[in-house]
């Protein structure tokens, strides 16, 4: 295991913080966020879940498209995520929930019209998640969820054409065995942790039926991605590092790069439903 310092948990204030100016900075969750919110159909939602919601990007981005009588819970079991989140969102519509994605059925009203999750699904007990979603939605609610393209196995093709030059975690790791010594653990080819396969049996084993799935691509910069693995919980590469050793492994991997180069990262998009009760 990485000391604490090395990979600070989600409920540590150092992260929550550097997460939080991430999303300020940066536009990826927000467009993650406003994407997801499209395709939960909330043009009559009157309650919607924002599952493991952070500090508020996505809910921000719900309350945002969605109708004025809305009212949303964000749930998040990182108490330190939630209190960064309460000082910069105080509308009266959002209620804040710190417990477990898998207590969801504990702590929120069946007859949700919509659960939405942005880049959280992975670090989930999915089957657990999936029938505590299946217990709150109404019947014809929505569940929207996405996977990184890693976590997933899946790349879009812009992935591959936009690249210019070798990505900022290859230059990690080559920076990391000059420096450091660095030597990744010996392992078998790592299969994707969530392939659609995997995620379709599991939505199917909790009553939810799969209406769409997509790939797509987010488009950012070189700069955006070393602000990224900036956060304590992203940092790399893995092993027995402190933060700051982890950090200057990046600045030097970073100072190789061109920080307005063009960089794309891939997820899978999923939007699911609990059918309605007639079906």
């Amino acid at each position: 295991m990485a000391p604490l310092d090395a990979v600070l948990g989600w409920d540590e204030d150092t992260t929550a913080e550097a997460y939080a100016a991430f999303t300020r900075d940066f536009p990826m969750y927000s467009a993650t966020s406003r994407d997801l919110a499209h395709r939960a159909n909330l043009s009559n939602a009157d309650l919607v879940i924002d599952l493991c919601g952070g500090a508020g990007a996505t809910a921000e981005a719900i309350l945002d498209l969605a109708p004025p009588h809305t009212r949303v819970i964000s749930l998040d079991n990182a108490a330190a995520m939630q209190r960064v989140g309460r000082r910069a969102l105080t509308d009266p519509r959002l209620t804040w929930i710190t417990a477990a994605a898998e207590d969801l059925a504990d702590h929120v009203p069946g007859s949700v019209d919509a659960v939405i999750c942005n880049s959280a699904i992975w670090k989930t007990n999915v089957p657990a998640v999936l029938h505590a979603v299946h217990q709150v939605l109404r019947p014809g609610g929505r569940f929207v969820f996405n996977i990184g393209g890693g976590f997933a196995g899946v790349r879009h093709p812009d992935e591959t054409t936009t690249r210019t030059g070798p990505s900022l975690n290859t230059l990690i790791h080559q920076v990391a065995t000059q420096d450091y010594g660095h030597r990744p653990p010996r392992s078998e080819a790592t299969a994707p942790k969530l392939p659609l396969d995997a995620v379709t049996a599991h939505l199917v084993a909790a009553g939810l039926t799969v209406l769409d799935t997509e790939v797509t691509a987010q488009h950012s910069t070189m700069a955006e991605k070393k602000a990224w693995v900036s956060i304590p919980v992203f940092a790399r590469p893995e092993g027995d590092y402190t933060h700051a050793q982890r950090m200057d492994i990046l600045n030097k991997a970073y100072a190789m790069t061109t920080p307005d180069s063009p960089t794309v990262t891939s997820w899978l998009t999923v939007v699911a439903q609990r059918p309605d009760a007639q079906l």
